[in-house]
């Protein structure tokens, strides 16, 4: 089998592709309302084990890179929703 073959049928390339939904789902959360957002589910970290992952699996980086953007500004909506709510009350 060549690298290439090898390659794509490993679960380095594999597992970061099917990864990829985290990532879509927040990003495409981010137009829904802020109720839904799941303070537990955005604050969790992922790229520290994507960086840990031997050999480096920079694809999985990439993945776990995007899915914490998109969770930090996640995040940042549910804070702002929680204190205008707050401050409303």
């Amino acid at each position: 089998m060549t690298l290439e073959i090898k390659t794509f049928t490993s679960t380095h390339f594999w597992g970061p592709v099917a990864n990829w939904g985290l990532p879509i789902a927040a990003i495409t959360d981010m137009k829904k309302s802020p109720e839904i957002i799941s303070g537990r589910m955005t604050f969790v970290l992922f790229m520290r084990f994507a960086y840990k992952v031997q050999p480096r699996n920079w694809l999985l980086f990439a993945c776990h890179f995007t899915n914490e953007t998109a969770q930090l500004i996640q995040g940042g909506r549910l804070i702002k929703y929680k204190l205008e709510k707050k401050m409303a009350s």
